[in-house]
């Protein structure tokens, strides 16, 4: 179809009138939130917390704001002429068949499977040597509540694969529910476990399993703190009232975090203790002999270590005792301590994880944020490197130590989830499982840049888009990041970032210090004193985008959740001049409180406390965003996302937050707040909850860049 000059020239009219539209918005009449008189003291500074009464998730007051401030919300994003399109665009792009890479347990072959919409993923299974087209649904977790706010969390099979241990969440908490049943019958045996929280289950052959918990915290389950971790066994055939505690019962010996794995031996139990998110100890328990003793192998928290698979006594243990980067040493479980470990494979410049399956052990080094992926055998020598389907990331290099053949997952940002067969002992590999999707990557392109810091340190960043796209300051970008807890941001495939793509917007990810890209350094240096590294990383690549005229300060949004809404919050309170748009989700924002919460004091090896000197809490006081909201400042559109049952970071540093901002805020951005039911901090969210979050996400991003039509759509009518 051609389209008429005297349409051409309307449609390049609004394009070019664009600015003038920027300046119509939709009225937003905020809640009144009343304050109260809360002051604490800190080193003789006072401090006031005047939305204190907002931590209350058990209060009527608290649930009648919640509802003024979504009636608010849910007011302005009804009113986004293209909110209905792009949740329709979101619904059609996700509708596509999702499979999971194929695991052995018992005489069964199972498999993860989406058929599209479906609010969360089946499990199903085939009997192993039978065609897959025989697959049966063995586990369906959406039969579990019609809406779907009831997921299923971890799965452990015995070592037979006669029964199943599975937790479930309801409405998005950490907290769990274990049940257990028989993998033939399909039925539930044994009664339900009730509050376990970050928990694996690790059986002992068919007698029971290993589980991890906390005492039930007095108040709040889901806001009270939660600090003294203990392991329990379960033995099949008794009721949880007597389950043994086999460590952590002792207060003058706390620890947070402590997970308990069985080898797959059944000889070993290793407990793995920890105060914070970051460091473990370890020790090692001989199952073999009656009453033995746990045995120590790290007595400290100052590295990260864990004991990746044992032949015999022979300890295989990936660790980065001074080794920053990682390296694997052995030792023998009888003399296990570090004096005694010899490097197996020694540390590289890259960062290494690693993995087994068939008798051979996966070293997969990241290299820039991609993966590299070498195969060694039980003696360090080096089989092979394992030829990758593309630049990317990769995952699932493990299985059994009999298998054959084992599935591994590739993805990039630009490439759909796709699985592949890899014949261990030949190397070579298949394509096993393609999505159909409605998205051709050929369309877009990825590319790596490094930029520099304020204190000159190269980061890099991976920027998505388009092919073809005019770089003229114009294109409407997300920069998301993270920067924290050792953790490492890597090409992956987004159904939401896809859709953004399409509308001509750019996705740029920079890997911040506090990650985990280049290993223990990058990480603690961006950690308690010197946690402003993150926010300068982040603050740089958006002005490397404005320069280099990817965007500009009026089509730039930045985004990130968990300690990712930190980096938003303190990103939009230092420089409101950036950008136009922020999306802080389930954030951190009160770094004053925040250990008070739940498992919050875990968190202290990346913030540290305001308690622990006047210096920690000066420093943490200069950049927490709820204390650095400016009375009359103009700040960027800001659409800040929580749930209501999140109890890893509890909904009040949201609700506190933008109760500050809509407070202090002075212009015509609109600052909400979204706040979900039956929700938690992401894991476990019904897909169709999901979709309706990003099409908000998105429709209140574009317009507030001041479009009134998907960008798409514009350039569909221009093209014509």
């Amino acid at each position: 179809m051609k389209i008429s000059i005297a349409s051409l020239i309307v449609v390049l009219a609004f394009v070019g009138c664009k600015e003038e539209q920027k300046k119509e918005s939709i009225s937003v009449t905020y809640p009144q939130t009343k304050k109260v008189d809360t002051v604490d003291t800190y080193f003789g500074v006072e401090v006031q917390d005047p939305y204190r009464w907002l931590e209350d998730d058990r209060s009527e007051e608290t649930a009648a704001w919640v509802k003024a401030e979504n009636e608010v919300t849910f007011g302005y994003l009804n009113k986004i002429p293209f909110r209905e399109e792009l949740k329709n665009r979101l619904s059609d792009l996700w509708n596509y068949e999702k499979v999971g890479a194929p695991f052995k347990e018992g005489n069964y072959t199972y498999f993860y499977k989406n058929d599209g919409l479906q609010n969360q993923y089946v499990i199903y299974r085939y009997k192993t040597g039978e065609a897959p087209s025989t697959a049966e649904v063995f586990l369906d977790p959406n039969t579990f509540k019609e809406d779907g706010t009831i997921s299923l969390g971890n799965v452990s099979f015995s070592k037979d694969g006669s029964k199943l241990a599975y937790g479930i969440s309801e409405g998005g908490s950490d907290w769990r529910k274990v049940l257990v049943m028989n993998t033939e019958t399909k039925e539930l045996v044994g009664d339900t476990l009730h509050d376990i929280k970050f928990s694996g289950l690790s059986w002992k052959g068919e007698e029971g399993f290993y589980y991890s918990s906390y005492d039930k915290p007095k108040g709040s389950q889901l806001s009270a703190k939660t600090d003294q971790h203990k392991v329990y066994f379960h033995k099949m055939g008794t009721s949880q009232s007597e389950d043994q505690i086999v460590f952590g019962a002792t207060p003058e010996e706390k620890h947070r975090y402590i997970g308990a794995n069985v080898t797959e031996d059944d000889r070993y139990l290793i407990l793995s203790l920890s105060v914070s998110t970051s460091g473990n100890k370890l020790l090692i328990k001989d199952l073999t002999k009656p009453n033995s003793k746990f045995v120590t192998i790290l007595d400290h928290t100052e590295t990260d270590s864990y004991v990746m698979e044992n032949v015999g006594s022979k300890l295989y243990i990936v660790t980065n005792l001074n080794a920053p980067n990682k390296k694997i040493v052995t030792v023998d479980a009888n003399n296990p301590s570090p004096e005694n470990w010899q490097d197996f494979l020694p540390e590289t410049e890259n960062v290494l994880s690693a993995s087994t399956g068939g008798g051979y052990i996966f070293a997969n080094y990241m290299v820039d944020a991609v993966s590299k992926v070498m195969q060694y055998d039980y003696e360090g020598k080096l089989v092979r490197e394992v030829q990758l389907p593309g630049i990317g990331s990769v995952g699932g290099f493990g299985t059994k130590k009999e298998e054959k053949e084992l599935y591994f997952s590739f993805t990039n940002y630009v490439t759909p989830g796709s699985i592949y067969k890899y014949n261990i002992a030949s190397g070579t590999s298949e394509l096993f499982i393609k999505p159909e999707i409605d998205f051709n990557p050929e369309n877009y392109e990825s590319h790596q840049v490094f930029y520099n810091s304020k204190d000159g340190t190269k980061i890099p960043m991976i920027i998505t888009h388009k092919k073809g796209l005019k770089m003229d300051g114009k294109n409407p970008t997300i920069l998301y990041g993270y920067g924290g807890f050792n953790i490492s941001l890597t090409p992956s495939f987004s159904i939401s970032n896809a859709v953004w793509m399409e509308q001509g917007g750019i996705y740029a990810v920079p890997n911040l210090r506090g990650g985990g890209e280049y290993g223990k350094k990058w990480h603690d240096a961006g950690t308690q004193m010197k946690k402003q590294n993150v926010f300068d990383d982040f603050i740089a690549a958006a002005e490397y985008l404005t320069e280099n005229k990817y965007t500009s300060k009026d089509y730039l949004a930045i985004r990130g959740g968990s300690n990712g809404g930190l980096l938003v919050g303190a990103t939009m309170t230092q420089r409101p001049d950036l950008m136009k748009v922020a999306l802080p989700a389930v954030g951190v924002l009160d770094m004053l409180r925040y250990h008070t919460f739940t498992a919050g004091a875990g968190w202290a090896y990346d913030y540290g406390t305001a308690e622990d000197s006047k210096e920690m809490f000066a420093y943490l006081k200069g950049y927490s965003p709820l204390n650095n909201v400016k009375e009359g400042t103009s700040y960027p559109a800001t659409l800040i996302t929580t749930g209501d049952h999140d109890d890893r970071v509890v909904p009040a540093h949201s609700f506190k937050f933008a109760a500050e901002l809509q407070s202090k805020h002075v212009g015509d951005n609109p600052v909400l707040i979204r706040i979900e039911t039956d929700a938690g901090h992401g894991a476990g969210t019904p897909v169709s909850k999901t979709i309706e979050q990003y099409a908000d996400i998105f429709g209140f991003t574009l317009f507030n860049m001041g479009y009134e039509e998907l960008p798409e759509n514009i350039s569909k009518a221009i093209k014509q």
